[in-house]
């Protein structure tokens, strides 16, 4: 049997975490420390109430029970691989269900963002190139920077590798162990940078390191 290029993949993977009330536990854990992260992150790039932002994986709303209350009505989109986990943190983690349309949420297992507007000012996807192949980032990005014109700042995370030492398992500092070839995996920073390059934007990696012992990416498009 082939494995799936990630647990999130599995089949069945969803409808049996959401049956059993884990709509939490399957997105990484540290739950609030996670999402304060990202909105810690978004702050420092200058994210504002009238920004538009899309938050790629989003998930059961980790980021977004945070970020919903901070942004102007309709001015948060999300996509992720499951709808239906999405709609939980919708009914579960917002504090006010109304400030978000769920038509927001949209399903999407190929980067291509279907229906979302083109006025994006600001993405973030953390934690989910984490457990992809380098493929996927690698038609992620250009996609990204196509479709969203008005884009100020993509931030993604990643886990890293030394090129000396790609082809082996690796324990990064928060403890977590990275492969080359399953999740979640790790990536050479220059294969990071060339592929963030080549889709458009000045890419720069930060040496500081978030929850799990992430990378951070910062990728601005070049005018």
């Amino acid at each position: 049997m082939t494995r799936p290029i990630s647990p999130y993949h599995k089949p069945g993977f969803y409808d049996q975490a959401l049956s059993e009330n884990r709509h939490r536990d399957i997105v990484g854990g540290r739950w609030d420390e996670t999402g304060r992260a990202q909105m810690a992150l978004l702050l420092s790039q200058g994210l504002q109430p009238h920004h538009h932002l899309l938050d790629i994986g989003a998930g059961s709303m980790r980021l977004g029970c945070k970020v919903v209350p901070y942004l102007h009505p309709g001015h948060y989109w999300a996509t992720d691989l499951s709808r239906a986990l999405m709609l939980r943190g919708h009914q579960t983690e917002l504090p006010d269900p109304t400030r978000l349309d769920a038509a927001h949420l949209i399903e999407d297992a190929d980067f291509i963002f279907p229906t979302i507007p083109p006025h994006i000012t600001h993405a973030i996807a953390f934690a989910v190139f984490t457990h992809l192949p380098l493929t996927h980032l690698a038609r992620a990005l250009p996609q990204i920077h196509t479709r969203f014109p008005a884009l100020q700042r993509l931030l993604f995370t990643v886990f890293l590798s030394p090129p000396d030492a790609y082809a082996e398992p690796r324990r990064q500092p928060d403890g977590v162990v990275t492969h080359p070839n399953r999740a979640p995996y790790h990536h050479r920073a220059a294969d990071i940078l060339t592929l963030t390059t080549q889709a458009g934007f000045i890419a720069t990696l930060s040496g500081s390191r978030l929850p799990r012992g992430q990378i951070l990416c910062l990728a601005i498009p070049t005018p």
